[in-house]
């Protein structure tokens, strides 16, 4: 929200606070530079969804360039206490398929095996161009 319009500034914890974990949408966007305003449906960032807590746990996680021995100092918690987080945070984010993609002579290969179709080929070339 822009202070010239009147409205006081909201950021992401007190957004948090105040959503309580419950899901929420974005209805309008403002770019702070140029006072434009878009509106329509946005989902925030899934990082922005977590509570306050496990925004500052990952945020650590991060800045310990992802040191579980660091966290165990930072937070004074075990090792196990630390991986069981780190697994419930998982489990709320959607991840996307960062597996490296298969090299063309894999497709033709696998193509030749009958493991796959002409058209299934077809897609996993046009994926690794």
């Amino acid at each position: 929200m822009s202070p010239n319009a009147g409205e006081s500034r909201v950021d992401w914890q007190e957004l948090t606070d105040l959503t309580q974990g419950r899901p929420f949408v974005v209805e309008r966007v403002r770019l702070a530079d140029s006072g434009i305003a878009v509106e329509g449906r946005f989902d925030p960032p899934q990082l922005a969804q977590l509570g306050v807590e496990d925004q500052v746990f990952v945020a650590a996680f991060v800045r310990a360039h992802g040191s579980i021995k660091e966290m165990e100092r930072i937070f004074g918690v075990s090792y196990p206490t630390i991986k069981s987080r780190l697994k419930r945070i998982a489990e709320q984010l959607d991840f996307v398929d960062t597996g490296p993609l298969p090299a063309s002579a894999d497709v033709i290969d696998r193509l030749q095996r009958g493991e796959i179709s002409a058209q299934e080929a077809l897609a996993e070339l046009e994926r690794t161009r």
